[in-house]
């Protein structure tokens, strides 16, 4: 049996964050950038890269506010999505990322594709798994966010204080799975414990307001696909509560050559689906990227 290659975890300083990165793959190899979503971090793609590193220089950073990265206090650090994005930027600009393939989760989307925007000529190939750029792709579980952000009260926004229970939180990583049984604990239980630390519930309902900035994004980013045709392999967890599969079918409308593949679980696919996602992803970049 051929050896696994070997994931590296390292820490970088970006605007006063120690930001945390896994980092696995040849370093001359084409590079594949991973963002992950809430209220998770790059822990979700624990087993996604040893699948992908013997043939690609795979990097998954932790947001800030996520994870392993420094998370500063709401009241010292904007939470907003514009923001995430141009750290992210800088931290990519630190280790050199000249050209490199987006996979976009959840946040990691709207975050992955202001960096496309800012700077297509990066990009060489994006990776959409659950990561939303369409109004359709959005569910009726939205209505309290919605709700929210049109009337920010301190009412609504404490109404979204029930995303940071357990039980929301295991909702997300079991919902419209086949079996929950496949569903290792550790990533809801490291969710947990990032939520649970000091201010962090406020950092979060920040962000959650500023997804309203990421919905009247939309048609610029459909704009991008449109302009740019990035390579596009959307592989979709259909059964999420959240990110419809019309989501992933939508991209198909602005970028007719996008690859789409719904995947019979929710919305962390990845728990259920990593071999089937890594052979796709393997597929699609290899006469992309070599």
């Amino acid at each position: 049996m051929t050896p696994q290659p070997p994931v590296y975890y390292r820490t970088l300083a970006v605007d006063g964050l120690d930001l945390f990165y896994r980092e696995a793959g040849p370093a001359e190899a084409p590079v594949l950038l991973l963002l992950h979503g809430f209220p998770t971090s790059s822990h979700m793609f624990r087993q996604l890269l040893p699948l992908l590193a013997d043939r690609y220089h795979v990097i998954a950073p932790d947001l800030p506010g996520f994870g392993f990265t420094t998370s500063l206090p709401a009241t010292e650090f904007a939470y907003t999505f514009g923001h995430l994005a141009e750290v992210l930027d800088r931290f990519t600009q630190a280790i050199g990322l000249a050209r490199y393939a987006l996979y976009i989760f959840d946040y990691g989307a709207p975050v992955g594709l202001r960096l496309a925007m800012a700077h297509p000529e990066r990009i060489t190939a994006l990776i959409t798994q659950n990561g939303n750029a369409y109004e359709e792709g959005l569910s009726d579980e939205w209505a309290s966010a919605r709700t929210y952000w049109q009337h920010p009260t301190p009412e609504n926004r404490a109404a979204l204080r029930a995303m940071h229970t357990p039980e929301f939180v295991q909702l997300q990583y079991r919902h419209g799975t086949p079996d929950p049984a496949q569903v290792a604990p550790e990533g809801p239980a490291l969710d947990l414990w990032g939520l649970a630390r000091p201010g962090h519930d406020e950092m979060q309902l920040d962000l959650i307001l500023d997804y309203r900035t990421n919905v009247a994004l939309y048609p610029r980013f459909q704009e991008y696909f449109r302009t740019h045709r990035p390579p596009t392999l959307a592989v979709w967890g259909e059964n999420d509560p959240y990110f419809l599969p019309a989501g992933a079918l939508a991209y198909r409308r602005d970028n007719p050559a996008a690859q789409v593949h719904l995947l019979p679980t929710g919305h962390f696919a990845l728990e259920t689906h990593v071999v089937e996602i890594a052979g796709l992803i393997r597929t699609f970049l290899a006469p992309v990227l070599g």
